[in-house]
């Protein structure tokens, strides 16, 4: 793993001046060592100015807030000769988005390299997504895509359905799989009156049409924790234009202090 260098004469803009030499030709694919002190060099920059940090990222519709705690990635030299950064991990926490608030998040982008263009572009693929729903979110997916239940997920890590108008009838504990935009929920155990007992195999699925994702994004996988719903997914590619002056304004506001991050939207989702 990456570690943090010593904060002793730390200046944020000095992978700037590296850079501005090394992408002079834009066309040409620089391989040196000088090429690999300047990409750890803008790694380790942005990682000290983001890890810890609350940030608030402005995106088309909404603003996303939340606080990185984790950036890193397993940087080689040979590698950094050409620009690519390998695989690199991001976490965060204490999301809110749209009026949501969720705990947890992880991004891994794999394949993370820096292609010459003019201007030179920063590209991952794939990338996968993690995020931890509470369970009250839970229930406003089924209030809109079906309303006669509502769900919730226990201290217990199981999810259990419920009549709408009548959540005291009783219960069903449900696993969950997905098939494309359809969330299968299969029963598995009936509670009533205060009696539990198991169903057959045979039981029926219940559908649940989930709603189409922006940019591409692709839910890959569901499962059930105490208190909340975990989803995977997964996009194609991101891709996001990385000239000198944008480079240099991103570093500008990550390294202002007092004041949270204001970023337009991040790249492209493929």
């Amino acid at each position: 793993m990456t570690r943090q260098e010593p904060l002793r004469r730390f200046d944020p803009f000095r992978p700037i001046d590296m850079l501005t030499a090394l992408w002079s030709s834009a066309a040409v694919t620089p391989v040196s060592t000088g090429a690999a002190a300047a990409y750890r060099t803008l790694f380790m920059t942005v990682r000290r100015l983001v890890v810890g940090r609350r940030m608030s990222v402005r995106l088309d519709d909404a603003d996303l807030r939340l606080t990185v705690t984790e950036f890193d990635s397993r940087l080689d030299v040979r590698g950094l000769s050409v620009g690519q950064l390998n695989d690199v991990r991001l976490a965060a926490r204490d999301i809110r988005f749209n009026g949501a608030q969720f705990d947890h998040a992880t991004a891994v982008l794999h394949n993370v390299h820096i292609r010459p263009a003019a201007p030179p572009v920063l590209v991952a693929a794939p990338v996968e997504l993690t995020l931890e729903v509470p369970a009250p979110v839970l229930d406003d997916v089924f209030r809109w895509a079906a309303p006669r239940l509502s769900g919730a997920v226990g201290a217990d890590g199981v999810a259990r359905l419920r009549l709408a108008r009548r959540p005291g009838a009783g219960h069903l504990e449900v696993d969950a799989h997905l098939d494309g935009s359809t969330l299968w929920l299969k029963p598995r155990c009936l509670t009533f009156r205060g009696t539990r007992c198991r169903l057959p195999a045979r039981t029926p699925a219940y559908p649940v049409r989930l709603p189409e994702l922006p940019h591409g994004v692709r839910l890959t996988r569901i499962s059930f924790a105490p208190g909340v719903v975990r989803l995977s997914a997964s996009v194609a590619e991101w891709r996001m234009d990385l000239p000198l002056a944008r480079l240099e304004d991103i570093l500008g506001q990550l390294s202002a202090v007092g004041r949270p991050l204001q970023l337009n939207r991040l790249g492209r989702l493929l």
